[in-house]
């Protein structure tokens, strides 16, 4: 069994930063993708960033520039830096990793509330 837990969302001005984590355990030989989603209400889940196992980085155009992805194998952990924070940055933002133990899978997080005030 595998678990993807969540942490660093809240609510911030604009202008400010926040970092979020997301940390997977149990049953893992290794993760491929690692990525981040949001969601925003009445709109499409949406893919924020993402990171290979080699380090390779994409960004939604919105917040390129603004966002870094970054990830800690050891830790089995991807994080998100998220600066210059805008109020359509608002939404509930969602870990992905593609995870292989005796099969490869997705697993997500349960989710962490970023809320940016004008």
């Amino acid at each position: 069994q595998v678990q993807l837990v969540e942490s660093g969302g809240g609510l911030v001005q604009a202008g400010g930063s926040l970092r979020l984590s997301c940390a997977a355990s149990g049953s893992i030989s290794s993760i491929n993708t690692m990525e981040w989603y949001r969601q925003a209400p009445g709109k499409q889940r949406e893919l924020v960033a993402g990171i290979t196992t080699g380090g390779i980085t994409n960004y939604v155009d919105s917040v390129k520039g603004r966002f870094t992805i970054s990830r800690d194998n050891a830790k089995n952990t991807v994080y998100l830096q998220m600066s210059s924070l805008k109020p359509e940055d608002t939404a509930v933002y969602y870990c992905r990793m593609i995870i292989r133990y005796q099969y490869q899978a997705q697993y997500w997080g349960q989710g962490t509330q970023v809320t940016v005030s004008s």
